[in-house]
């Protein structure tokens, strides 16, 4: 697999993010917003790639960077290219010289996290604005959310061991119609297998919806074993698994509509960022 190293920017002012919206390059892309940024070119230092970029993309020549991560993420929209994100925040911009567009781009545009939308974001952008950008920031002003009967709300889930069994965590996020995100969270689960934390994956997910309130659910989940296993195509021979199983079967019987979907692991990037976020936050944790 073929693989590109890319420096992103999140820059926050006010409850909003810098983004650059596409004039140029692949249809699928073009009219996308993203975050400013880019390649790194041969013998360059990401750092002075990335202030390269905003000088060039955004009219941005005073700023301080401060390393914040580095993820790798499989893009859709160039299919078997693994992508390296490092990512930075981006402090001590002089607002006081205008923000101006590059050739690649059209305009530029401060959103509001609350109001940010998947169809509207290159997909490296939705993925990293979702997994740094808290709940809290993504919530609407009044902090609520009202289901309704006719709506669909998506949730992604997911669980991970390293070693299987190993130290594990499960996550999930869900999600409006307009891929809006309602909640998000994950768990540390100690020394379990990858089956146990992808089915705590989905329990979370069902307890955090039946809170909400939320009345008919799409799970999408990348352990086909799992979907067939919840849709009853296939018995569960795991006596670990009976009890999470049984809590989940109480669970959908709060739901008016309830469908399990299989989706590749390139599609479930969310909510697997999150399982490896929590897995990595506790990776020095001993365990007796």
């Amino acid at each position: 697999m073929k693989q590109r190293v890319v420096v992103q920017a999140i820059i926050k002012e006010n409850n909003q993010v810098l983004l650059l919206r596409r004039s140029q390059g692949r249809p699928g892309i073009v009219g996308k917003y993203e975050l400013p940024g880019g390649t790194i070119d041969d013998k360059e230092q990401p750092d002075d790639a990335l202030k390269r970029h905003l000088r060039n993309d955004a009219g941005i020549s005073t700023c301080v960077l401060s390393l914040y991560d580095v993820v790798s993420l499989q893009n859709r929209e160039e299919g078997d290219i693994q992508h390296v994100l490092i990512v930075y925040s981006v402090s001590g911009i002089d607002y006081n010289s205008a923000i101006h567009v590059g050739r690649s781009y059209d305009e530029f545009a401060w959103v509001k996290l609350s109001e940010i939308q998947q169809n509207s974001l290159r997909d490296s952008a939705f993925s990293l604005l979702s997994l740094y950008i808290s709940p809290k920031d993504q919530q609407t002003t009044d902090n609520t959310y009202t289901p309704t009967s006719d709506a669909r709300t998506l949730i992604y889930s997911d669980g991970g061991s390293r070693g299987n069994p190993g130290p594990s965590a499960a996550a999930f996020l869900i999600m409006d119609q307009n891929q809006h995100i309602i909640d998000q969270g994950g768990n540390y689960l100690g020394i379990t297998t990858n089956n146990q934390a992808e089915y705590q994956g989905v329990l979370m997910g069902l307890e955090r919806a039946a809170e909400l309130g939320i009345p008919s659910v799409e799970f999408r989940v990348d352990s086909m074993l799992v979907v067939n296993q919840l849709k009853g195509i296939y018995k569960i021979k795991n006596r670990e698994l009976w009890p999470i199983y049984e809590r989940i079967r109480e669970l959908l019987l709060r739901f008016e509509h309830i469908s399990f979907t299989h989706v590749p692991r390139e599609l479930n990037q969310l909510a697997d960022g999150l399982v490896n976020r929590t897995l990595d936050d506790h990776k020095n944790d001993l365990i007796s």
